[in-house]
């Protein structure tokens, strides 16, 4: 038996106040004015492999469908090469919004799950902030153990050669002076240590004191 899946939006779906919300943020304004004209869905490199287009994202978002367009690959796919914004008629600055999608997708954790991307996102800015420098090899080896184990399998020969040429780091590369980093990202991204390592926080920031 076939099983059909409802692709007809209703009213009940909607989250409203979600499309003023991404338009509040500074960059997003000009979603207001998307007169639907497709042209950044047409010199979208990436389109063809999205779920959603940028034009329907940009629609979904004004229309308040926030559950639709968080938890889909499109935001993710987006190779912010800025040829949508360079080319919309009316100068709104899609790249910035699909940032800010991006962002909010992680922060309220409903991003496709097992997803590269966000995961790797979240793990760079952990790295970043504890550290301060960011280790690849530990990098990649993180996403994958969250998102593919057997991707990370298939790669035990590339593993080997870097190994084997000493470009595989045993060591996490860091910085000194870390409380001040700490500090300094508290402060302008709004982030903190213990924020990103413990993401059950729910979104509360324990600023670190100086």
């Amino acid at each position: 038996m076939i099983e059909l899946t409802r692709t007809i939006k209703y009213e009940a779906d909607r989250v409203k106040g979600f499309g003023r919300e991404v338009m509040s943020v500074p960059g997003c304004e000009a979603l207001q004015s998307c007169i639907q004209c497709g042209t950044c869905s047409g010199v979208c490199p990436l389109s063809i492999y999205m779920d959603f287009s940028p034009r329907q994202v940009m629609a979904l978002t004004r229309a308040d469908f926030k559950n639709e367009v968080l938890k889909s690959h499109t935001i993710w796919l987006c190779a912010s090469c800025y040829a949508c914004t360079t080319e919309c008629p009316r100068e709104i600055r899609i790249t910035d919004i699909m940032y800010e999608l991006k962002q909010r997708a992680m922060k309220e954790g409903i991003y496709p799950k097992k997803f590269p991307i966000p995961v790797l996102a979240q793990e760079f800015t952990k790295m970043a902030v504890k550290h301060g420098r960011v280790t690849e090899n530990y990098l990649a080896t993180i996403m994958f153990l969250k998102t593919n184990v057997f991707a990370a399998l298939g790669m035990w020969k590339l593993g080997l050669k870097l190994i084997l040429r000493g470009r595989f780091a045993f060591k996490l590369d860091s910085i000194k002076r870390r409380d001040e980093l700490a500090r300094m990202m508290g402060s302008v991204e709004n982030v903190s240590i213990d924020t990103l390592s413990n993401p059950k926080t729910n979104g509360k920031t324990s600023h670190p004191t100086s």
